[in-house]
């Protein structure tokens, strides 16, 4: 066996004045950190740089131009509701847009909307789920569960009045792979 080549060093054979200095020493480090206690949490946290607040307001329809032509008669948006439609947390407006003819039935547009790209700029227009062209009128506008829906009605031929359609239509648009995708049910209105 070999000897060690320094002596016994004294604080290695502990004693008890030893262990009641360590745990006095501990006693007051538990005091100290009681003492000093971190700011009362808060239940909100401030976003990450670059990220959009969850909370944000769905666009406002009333601050967009469609791209409808109605001459000096103006706009008329009919019906809107919004929701989360691309599962990104942040709702989207989809407007039932047409020209606020004083008679008949004039066509409707569909249309998405979301929020700006630079603040204080009016929302974007992002989709178009019913063109005026087609020549559609459309009730029932609601969005749940991330999908648009909403009745359409339409003419089975130009020699039907404009005032009564004879085609209705339960449409459903979902976002899928990047785009709206529609699925229709389509029947004849009773005369």
């Amino acid at each position: 066996m070999q000897t060690a080549a320094v002596p016994e060093l004294a604080h290695t054979h502990a004693r008890p004045v030893h262990w009641l200095a360590t745990a006095t020493a501990m006693a007051g480090v538990v005091a100290l950190a009681g003492w000093l206690q971190p700011d009362a949490a808060k239940a909100s946290q401030t976003p990450a740089a670059g990220a959009v607040a969850q909370s944000a307001p769905a666009p406002d329809a009333s601050a967009v131009v469609f791209p409808l032509q109605c001459g000096p008669v103006g706009i008329k948006i009919a019906a809107q509701a919004s929701g989360d439609l691309d599962g990104d947390g942040i709702p989207e407006t989809v407007a039932v847009v047409h020209c606020d003819a004083g008679s008949g039935t004039p066509p409707s547009g569909v249309y998405v909307l979301t929020r700006p790209v630079v603040k204080g700029a009016p929302p974007r227009l992002v989709a178009t789920l019913t063109d005026p062209r087609e020549k559609l009128t459309v009730s029932a506008l609601a969005v749940r569960e991330g999908a648009v829906t909403a009745t359409l009605y339409g003419y089975s031929s130009p020699s039907v009045p404009r005032c009564c359609p004879d085609q209705e239509q339960q449409a459903k648009w979902r976002w899928q792979g990047g785009k709206f995708v529609r699925s229709v049910q389509s029947q004849a209105l009773g005369a």
